[in-house]
């Protein structure tokens, strides 16, 4: 069975240190809702992150 990731949304923010636990939370949270979360740098601006929201 082939399993589809759709982004819905994703938004460029600046990066905190703790970002990570508000991703975290939200997968853990929501993951029953079939959402899924995603963080990571941004390859131009290591100053930001992307911020990535996907449904499974």
């Amino acid at each position: 069975m082939e399993s589809k990731i759709e982004v819905l949304s994703t938004v460029t923010v600046e990066n905190s240190s703790d970002l990570y636990k508000i991703v975290d939370t939200l997968n853990r949270t929501l993951k029953r809702e079939n959402l899924m979360f995603g963080l990571a740098l941004d390859q131009e601006d290591k100053e930001k992150a992307v911020f990535t929201i996907y449904r499974t």
